[in-house]
């Protein structure tokens, strides 16, 4: 099976770095096209009026621009390795349901993301979103740690 299109999920950690350095090397074996995501989770009691009326506030418009920022760094390390990607903001209250959802609209053949490794408690707390997305994607997933 060829990956035509690969959706690269990032955040803000340094886990990031090797999942960029991972998904240039396979796009370019493959000639892959690459959209780069990252998820803006919205808080339901902070975001209520936000998702309800489309009213915006400061928090919101700071992670926004935080999670932008995040983007067009990891865009600059894609070219920097040679290749062009496309990125986008996802916003919603389920990180792996939307890295999915983002997955399938843009009829993606191959999800690349990131584990944190977190095990025992923290992982019970924190969850995984990794995990997640591997349990409920329809969509191969790669998983960089």
């Amino acid at each position: 099976m060829t990956y035509q299109k690969i959706l690269v999920a990032i955040d803000d950690s340094e886990i990031s770095v090797n999942v960029i350095q991972q998904a240039a090397q396979l796009a370019k074996a493959l000639n892959s096209e690459i959209t780069v995501v990252e998820v803006m989770a919205l808080d339901p009691y902070l975001a209520d009026t936000y998702v309800r009326f489309g009213q915006s506030n400061d928090l919101i418009e700071r992670v926004r621009g935080y999670v932008e920022e995040n983007l067009a760094k990891a865009e600059q390390k894609f070219e920097e390795l040679g290749l062009t990607v496309a990125t986008q903001v996802l916003e919603g209250f389920s990180i792996p349901q939307e890295i999915i959802g983002a997955a399938q609209n843009l009829g993606a053949d191959l999800i690349i993301m990131g584990s944190h490794g977190r095990t025992g408690f923290k992982k019970f707390i924190l969850g995984s979103v990794a995990q997640k997305v591997l349990g409920e994607s329809h969509i191969p997933v790669l998983i960089v740690r």
